[in-house]
């Protein structure tokens, strides 16, 4: 049994504005397509405030080009989706019962000269065909063309929510000497972390990394039963969703104990480049302009082979979204855009480190979203 309790308030209102749906069909009519099918996941909870659960019965919201919106739901779940900001915008809410066929209900309410429709980036693929065969002379295109350009630039009260959940997940790292010691295993240390991003202001834990010893050069090493010893770096990177909808994640590096010299010299040599790269942050800038900020540095140390990722990625509504700071991005940054800032160095089978912060374009610059001590931390 699944239980929500999705609740309309003013801060809802503020994050989801009514206006944000005409914006959205007219961007979509403006790129020639005739309507827009968005499924659960973020593009809808961007749209609507509907954080609608993935479920093999369909919901979509139905942008046509002309005429008016509407959402249509399973009818179990049509409680659900009143009490969600979607209930407080005007749209009209679509039950549809257990023995209808949705995608024929949708089909029979767009224009029959429908040519050309986006589909969500994320739709279920068994949802995309179902639609193909609904309207099988519509080209199905990807939504995320039109949403993307929209959700990049964030609203002042889109970076307001993500400054309140960077400043939740910094709560939880000011506490981690509470549970990173020696002789505790990394999942021990993981399940007291999970419990505190909860406990600081996230509705969901997404992800806990703590990686010690040889596991801190695995960037997406998650937890193991492997304990940690006096000397090891421990590279902590976290992140969760608040009931907002908005994403934090920050890394840091832990040494309980004294750690090896060259270790030492190895989180400098990072430490300098990510400074260099958050304050390089500025409108007109390009992605791979800034991701070549921090990798200069790092491959003038020595350290350049060991830097096996992009600089970072977009945030909000996903923890992972655009605009992707990487190499052969020429994407300028533009005010509004949030994005980690998140140079590594891994010397496989030994330790690594990464440094990560959230950092919002401005107007005339960057604002980190993240401001705990970004020094290597060293533990009892």
């Amino acid at each position: 049994m699944h239980h929500r309790t999705d609740t309309t308030t003013e801060s809802d209102q503020d994050l989801y504005p009514a206006d944000r749906l005409d914006r959205v069909r007219t961007a979509a009519s403006e790129a020639g397509l005739d309507a827009l099918l968005i499924s659960p996941g973020a593009d809808l909870r961007y749209l609507t405030g509907y954080d609608a659960m993935q479920l093999e019965r369909l919901t979509c919201l139905v942008l046509p080009a002309e005429g008016r919106p509407f959402l249509l739901v399973p009818a179990l779940e049509e409680p659900a989706a009143q009490a969600s900001p979607a209930g407080a915008l005007g749209v009209e809410i679509l039950a549809w019962q257990e023995t209808e066929d949705p995608y024929a209900v949708i089909a029979s309410r767009l224009p029959a000269s429908a040519e050309r429709v986006g589909v969500d980036n994320h739709m279920w693929a068994e949802k995309t065909l179902a639609f193909r065969a609904a309207l099988p002379r519509a080209e199905q295109e990807l939504a995320g063309t039109v949403l993307g350009v929209l959700r990049t630039r964030k609203t002042p009260r889109e970076v307001a929510a993500l400054r309140r959940a960077g400043a939740a997940i910094d709560r939880v790292h000011t506490r981690m000497g509470e549970w990173l010691r020696a002789g505790r295993t990394e999942r021990e240390v993981g399940r007291d972390i999970a419990t505190a991003i909860a406990a600081e202001g996230h509705a969901r834990v997404d992800f806990v990394i703590v990686g010690s010893g040889p596991h801190s050069a695995s960037p997406h090493h998650e937890l193991s039963d492997r304990v940690i010893r006096p000397g090891d770096p421990v590279v902590v990177d976290i992140g969760g969703t608040t009931a907002e909808g908005y994403c934090s994640d920050s890394t840091r590096v832990y040494v309980v104990g004294e750690p090896p010299e060259e270790f030492r010299r190895l989180h400098d040599v990072l430490l300098r480049a990510q400074r260099a790269q958050t304050e390089a942050v500025r409108p007109g800038l390009t992605a791979e302009e800034l991701d070549a900020v921090g990798r200069n540095l790092i491959t003038q140390a020595g350290f350049g082979a060991h830097f096996i990722h992009r600089t970072g990625h977009g945030i909000g509504l996903e923890s992972h979204e655009e605009p992707y700071i990487v190499a052969g991005s020429r994407q300028p940054l533009a005010p509004g855009m949030a994005f980690s800032v998140e140079p590594g160095i891994y010397l496989k089978d030994r330790y690594g480190a990464r440094i990560e912060d959230i950092v919002v374009c401005t107007e005339d610059g960057g604002e980190r979203l993240n401001t705990t001590d970004r020094e290597l931390t060293v533990l009892p």
